[in-house]
């Protein structure tokens, strides 16, 4: 035996091996829906002790296994055939099967399958220096250089010495473990489309790969973890074409393993010779009646095979032609996470066509190919959707590295429940994301999404996370690369407007959250963790990068992850996994700081500051005196509920998650740009280091009057329409913004208002024109400055960052609206030099404008703005759409969604807004357009929808009536609803671009709905929801009716269940979890249309005042999570509806372990556990007795049911003399021995099997009066009379003589007690045992009129007590004990 200090140590699994490299074979077959597979794995021992490995597998058959050719014995236990209860299990019974699944869900999840080793299995130390060491070496290098292609640079240029070959864990001998297995029921890791009975989709299938451990060992047995890297072999058997696919093969496969046992989604027996099933007959006569359906051409198509790694050779199998054998090699090691195939009639779309001449030449043999796979008929989308992606890929290889693969992979299926799935050179991309090049809306959203699956190949696949807290430094730098791409596509403008909106954004939510470390660890709670890391993550870089390059001046964060590329990539990363220390190490060796503070307030820590900044010009010291304060501890700590959050809240809180820690003090440096009057910004840094921050900055500027004169200059020389002379001539390009309408008439023609004689003379007095604080936006959080609002405005048009605009947009929008506001705004509209999202913002602050106390100035300037722009001169009618210059476009959606926020004092939209809004849609002409406007119609749909309902201020009620015409408003509503109703039926005929016309309308209905504007209309929008509607349309319907409070209404729920239980999508199965978890989170806050005690009566509301008492429980349910809970349980706890649904849906024979979990979750929020089950007994029945004569009777059973209890029995009382006995004396003449039972023996379940050495409890005693005094041991009892017993002759016919004896005749025979209760909530019910128990409960009319029915034999008083037969009935009914003993 080796020494201890020799001993390699174990890796963090504990398997005591590793894996070195795994070849996996299946055979795929479309008419079964089955999997045939065999798979080899070499592992590279730790230990020469290794006695058992330890793999992952599940939901798999397994056929034959054995280790270096020796068959050795093992252990299987697949979860998946044990997840069901007894049958009278109900859903109080939900910890029983948590239990079952919380080892399969855990970080490190118990491996499944044990493998013990054969004794005659030795494994050998390897020397080092021998052959075999280097062999086995040479061939780890062998498949890093197939990896890397013809690239030299990816040779290993390290000499093959023997301490490399110890390094590279060449100490012991490799095994090799050959397992063949069938997988004939897929809940995990493959899904089928197109072959569901009425699917007309084209058929495929791919993996349904999850970044969390347990799915892919669902395909193929393997260490199911990330940390488990190896090289991979890959060959698919498959049909050869569509047509073939749909053939049911009955030859066997060249493993010998025939398909006869084969049922489509069959459920898992283990029998490994069944016959072919009846439902397998159906399922063949669907196909066939499918393939009558293609016609020849669609019967033609190859099916392609698209996997990881790069493809090797496809070959025709020689034996049967319609099937074809593709083989692919992964030479990277990656996890089987990462592992993932898809098979179909895929077309191949080359999208390095898009790359440029010049790019080809430049990157030569580093310009990766990009290839693109989708359905017929979809290749156009796919060039379109995809465009930006060969451009992407050589951005990255060039800034940050070489790809880690030879060729990069796109393909687009149906169903898939992400927008990506992440494989090794493989993105699995749902049909979603696609859409023509005549569609605008989704360009920058599916473009980021594409871009960051491709980032993920560098970082996400091929690095890892070393632990699951170091998943943000995974996920930050993979969308910080993405957004430097984005960045040189879109611009810097775009870049930075969008991470101020995604810093406003975190600023928003980051309240009472764990911090992004501690995150890592949470996103299987729920997908909107994964989304606030993706959201955070990046933007801690992105202030990091902005730090680096200010102290340092080096590249930044861009030049470390170049560096964290490299490393991985020469192997200094152990396994390729990322930690955070190593990244921060990374960051202060080539950033030249210190950091720890920064991590630990950004990283570790959580919250973001806010900051109060006051400012003063102290005229004698000739500098600006400046304060800074922090107050972010004077936040909410926690928001009240939401419906959208409210599983997510209840998760954290179940599991125990905390908030972060809240810094009291965020440091670090903050630059302040002033603004002096010459027109000169000066930059200071500012070092934060406390909660309360002083200083002064210096003045420079000695004429501070001089820049004033100028503008004044300027204006009326604009206003005279006169050419401003040259020396002023650089001036004039410091206010080029928001300059336009300068003209008198152009004044008057849009009612502009100008700053009065007092604002200019203020104007005049300031010593600078504006600060700007955070110049270089190193902070996320928010920033208070105190300064006047003409300061604002200046920011806004002589700041040239589009980040001070928006803040400046920002400010002005929340202060209280005036004319001269709503004139700036609509300069800033007007000018097409400013960003398109300093635009948009401007429209949207133009609305609060729109006052009755301003002569709705706002409104006005949106209408003039949308006549000005979209339509013809001096006329309201809209010219046709063209959309070819985007940013119009943006701005033409833009202004009617700010119109659709105008209220007047009573929360109602002026009659000429709506008009506006049908109007639009009434005469919208699309003809001449070459971009569709289906998107901008649904725009104006909502808006529509939106101007109807009459919107509420808090603490403003208004009792006056409308002073419009109750007939004209109620016409005006049919004609709006018309218009709304037109372009839905439109869309019935005329699809539009993913069903955007009917999901509008949805929309829009259900706020008309929920706004009392029109009648209950549910019916129209439950329609929608039938199978055989688009996805998208059905979960919009759903989605409705939930919000609508449908919950409650029994048949909806059940409806609602049963759909996520059996739809075959796992996108719609867990699109209908997150609504079904939103409409719970509405019941348990009370956030429905229904919860609000409203009573109408015309225009008049009038609001029940609540109770104290309710006014509490009504704060504990909105802002407390177990208030809100109290409200659930309290609203749905006793649903039978949602108990029988809930509990049914957990059992579905479709879900995955994880969906099953989630649900779990549901039942352990709404009902208490409960360790026992429900014993059903069968009802006894009545007995027919017939007198044959001469003593003999004959018993029958009749047609009726006992279904209550026979009275109790009288008994007299026990004579003072004589004592009860136990036993009968032995003087007393046996009974006829009677044939042994026939009748199968019931079986009672119960909640658990017993632990050993259990033995029930004893059967209660009898009350006082029936109690025996004599004492066994003690003294003797008297013996009865003897009696001549009376001898039967039985003919029971089909029942056996027993069963009839033992339910009619005098015997000392059952007595069901009261049931007593356990320790685990359950009933027991014991039979009486004739010693020291209750007398048996029975009529003597029921035997014999002339036996004493206590004058039984004394052998039959001898027999042990007959079992109560607890499954011959149908209910239990117990019998209570008689009141006293019987006589003796």
């Amino acid at each position: 035996m080796p020494d201890a200090l020799d001993t390699p140590v174990l890796p963090s699994l504990g398997l005591g091996f590793s894996v070195y490299s795994q070849k996996v074979e299946l055979d795929v077959d479309f008419a079964t829906r089955t999997v045939t597979g065999r798979t080899e794995i070499t592992i590279q021992p730790h230990l020469k002790e290794l006695k058992t490995i330890r793999l992952n597998c599940r939901q798999c058959i397994i056929k034959r296994l054995n280790v270096e050719g020796r068959g050795p014995s093992l252990t299987y236990n697949d979860p998946y055939a044990s997840l069901k209860l007894h049958a009278s299990s109900t859903v109080h019974q939900h910890h029983m099967l948590r239990r079952k699944i919380e080892p399969c869900l855990r970080d490190f999840p118990d491996e499944e399958l044990t493998i013990n080793l054969p004794k005659s299995i030795h494994i050998e130390e390897v020397d080092p220096t021998s052959t075999s060491a280097q062999d086995l070496l040479f061939s780890k290098v062998s498949n890093n250089i197939k990896s890397q292609g013809d690239d030299i640079s990816g040779l290993i240029e390290t000499p093959v010495t023997a301490r490399t070959a110890e390094d590279h864990g060449a100490r012991f001998t490799p095994l090799k473990i050959n397992i063949e297995y069938k997988i004939r029921n897929f809940r995990d890791g493959l899904q089928f489309v197109g072959l569901q009975d009425g699917d007309t989709r084209y058929p495929h299938v791919y993996t349904r790969n999850s970044p969390f451990p347990g799915t892919t060992c669902c395909l193929f047995p393997c260490v199911d973890h990330p940390s488990t890297r190896c090289i991979w072999e890959i060959s698919i058997r498959c049909p050869r074409t569509l047509g073939d696919a749909f053939k049911s093969r009955q030859q066997p496969l060249a493993n010998g393993v025939s398909t006869s046992s084969t049922r489509p989604n069959g459920i898992l027996t283990g029998d490994r010779n069944d016959s072919v099933h009846g439902s397998t007959t159906m399922a063949a006569h669907m196909l066939e009646e499918r393939e009558a359906g293609l016609s020849s051409e669609e019967k033609a198509l190859d099916l392609a095979v698209i996997c990881s790694g790069d493809m090797t050779d496809e070959i025709v199998d020689p034996t049967d032609p319609s099937r074809k054998t593709v083989s692919f090699l992964c030479a990277t090691p990656v996890s089987p996470q990462y592992i993932g195939f898809a098979i179909g009639p895929f077309e191949h779309v080359d999208l390095s066509e898009f790359r440029e001449m010049d790019e080809d030449d430049r990157l030569g043999q580093n310009a990766i190919r990009v290839h693109g796979f989708c359905l017929p008929g979809r290749a156009d989308e796919v060039r379109n959707t995809c465009m930006p992606m060969a451009k992407a890929i050589d951005f990255f290889t060039v800034t940050y590295g070489s790809y880690p693969f030879s060729s990069y992979k796109l393909c687009f299926v149906d169903d898939l429940a992400p927008d990506i799935a992440d494989t090794a050179s493989l993105s699995i991309c749902s049909n979603r994301l696609l859409f023509p090049e005549d569609i605008l809306e989704p360009l920058d959203a599916v473009t980021r999404q594409l871009v960051h699956a491709l980032a993920v190949q560098w970082i996400g696949v091929n690095i890892i996370p070393k632990e699951a807290t170091d998943t943000w430094a995974v996920v930050g730098i993979a969308y910080f690369i993405t957004d430097m791409f984005l960045r040189k596509l879109s611009g810097n403008n775009e870049y930075r407007y969008q991470q101020k909106l995604a810093a406003d954004k975190v600023y928003e939510l980051d309240i009472a959250r764990p911090s992004i470390h501690q995150l890592g660890g949470l996103l299987v709670l729920d997908a909107s963790e994964t989304d606030f890391l993706a959201l955070k993550a990046p933007l801690v870089l992105f202030i990091l990068d902005r730090r680096l390059t200010k102290a340092s001046g080096s590249s930044g964060v861009s030049r470390i992850i170049n560096r964290v590329f490299l490393n991985a990539k020469v192997g200094e990363m152990p396994h390729g996994a990322i930690a955070t220390s190593y990244f921060m190490r990374t960051c202060e060796k080539l950033g030249h700081t210190k950091l720890e503070q920064f991590f630990n307030q950004w990283v570790f820590g959580a919250g973001c500051p806010s900051f109060q900044v006051s400012q003063r010009f102290n005229k004698k010291k000739l500098c600006v005196e400046m304060v800074i304060k922090q107050v972010q501890a004077d936040r909410v700590a926690e928001p009240n509920l939401e419906p959208a959050t409210f599983m997510r809240e209840v998760q954290e809180d179940s599991h125990e998650v905390f908030a972060g820690v809240l810094q009291p003090v965020f440091t670090g440096p903050m630059t302040i740009r002033i603004h002096e009057a010459d027109g000169t910004p000066y930059e200071h840094i500012v070092e934060i280091k406390e909660s309360l921050t002083k200083f002064e900055i210096p003045y420079n500027t000695k004429y501070k009057r001089l820049k004033r004169s100028r503008r004044q200059k300027e204006r009326a020389a604009a206003a005279s329409g006169m050419n401003v002379t040259e020396d002023s001539q650089d001036d004039v390009l410091l206010y080029c913004l928001g300059d336009v309408l300068q003209s008198e008439d152009e004044v008057a023609e849009w009612r502009l208002s100008d700053w009065t004689k007092e604002d200019e003379d203020r104007m005049n007095q300031e010593s600078y024109e504006w600060i700007r604080m955070d110049a270089d936006f190193e902070w996320i959080g928010k920033i208070a400055l105190v300064m006047p609002a003409y300061m604002y405005v200046s920011q806004l048009q002589q700041d040239r960052d589009v980040v001070a605009q928006l803040e400046s947009i920002q400010y002005l929008t929340s202060q209280k609206p005036h004319p001269i506001m709503s004139s700036i705004l609509i300069r800033t509209l007007m000018d097409r030099r400013y960003f398109h999202g300093i635009r948009t913002s401007a429209a949207m602050g133009l609305a609060k404008c729109a006052r009755d106390e301003l002569a709705w100035i706002g409104q006005f300037h949106l209408e003039k703005a949308f006549q000005e722009f979209f339509c013809f001169p001096d006329s309201p009618m809209t010219r046709s759409n063209d959309f070819s210059d985007r940013i119009a476009y943006l701005i033409q959606c833009a202004i009617p969604r700010a119109m659709a926020k105008i209220r007047d004092n009573n929360g109602k939209a002026p009659l000429s807004v709506r008009r506006f809004f049908v109007d639009k849609l009434k005469f919208n002409d699309n003809t001449n357009n070459e971009f569709s406007d289906c998107h901008y119609v649904a725009t104006l749909m909502s808006c529509l929808a939106a101007s109807l309902v009459t919107t509420r201020e808090p603490n403003v009620y208004s009792f006056s009536l409308s002073e419009e015409d109750e007939e004209d408003e109620r016409l005006f509503q049919k004609s709006a609803m018309d218009e709304i109703e037109r372009y839905r039926r439109i869309d019935e005929w005329i699809s539009s671009f993913q069903n955007v016309y009917s999901l509008t309308a949805l929309e829009c209905l259900k706020r008309l709905i929920a706004g009392r504007v029109v009648p209950s209309r549910k019916a129209d929008i439950l329609r929608y929801t039938r199978v055989g509607n688009a996805e998208n349309l059905r979960l919009k319907a759903f989605a409705c009716l939930v919000e609508l409070g449908m919950l409650k209404n029994n048949q909806f729920l059940k409806f609602l269940l049963y759909s996520l239980q059996t739809d075959p999508s796992p996108h719609v199965r867990e699109h209908l979890f997150r609504i079904f978890g939103q409409g719970l989170g509405q019941t348990a806050i009370g956030n429905t249309s229904e919860d609000r005690q409203i009573q109408y009566d015309g225009s008049l509301i009038v609001e029940q005042e609540a109770s104290t008492e309710g006014r509490q429980a009504r704060i504990a349910r909105t802002q407390t999570v177990p208030g809100a809970l109290a409200a659930l349980k309290q609203e749905l706890g006793q649903n039978e509806i949602l108990k029988k649904g809930l509990w049914s849906a957990v059992q579905s024979p479709l879900l995955g372990l994880r969906e099953m979990s989630s649900l779990l979750d549901i039942c352990a929020l709404l009902y208490e556990p409960q360790t026992s089950l429900i014993v059903k007994l069968r009802y006894p029945r009545y007995y027919r007795v017939e007198h044959l004569g001469r003593g003999k009777l004959r018993f029958s059973h009749a047609n009726r049911f006992r279904t209550t209890p026979k009275p109790e029995l009288v008994w007299p009382p026990p004579a003072p003399a004589r004592l009860a006995v136990a036993h009968a004396p032995s003087h007393i003449t046996k009974p006829p021995k009677l044939p042994p039972p026939t009748r199968r023996p019931s079986v009672v379940h119960a909640p658990a099997a017993p632990q050993a050495g259990y033995s029930p409890p004893p059967p209660p005693p009898l009350p006082p009066a029936a109690s025996p005094s004599f004492s066994p041991g003690t003294a003797k009892a008297p013996a009865p009379p003897v009696r001549k017993p009376t001898i039967l002759k039985l003919k029971t016919g089909k029942r056996t003589s027993e069963n009839a004896f033992a339910k009619s005749s005098p015997q000392p025979a059952v007595s069901a007690t009261t049931p007593a209760p356990t320790s685990t909530g359950s009933f027991r019910a014991y039979p009486s045992t004739g010693t020291g128990a209750s007398p048996p409960a029975y009529s003597p009319s029921t035997f014999s009129p002339h036996a004493n029915p206590y004058a039984t034999h004394p052998q039959q008083q001898q027999q042990a007590a007959p079992t109560l037969n607890l499954g011959a009935f149908r209910t239990f009914a117990p019998i209570e004990p008689p009141a006293a003993a019987p006589p003796p």
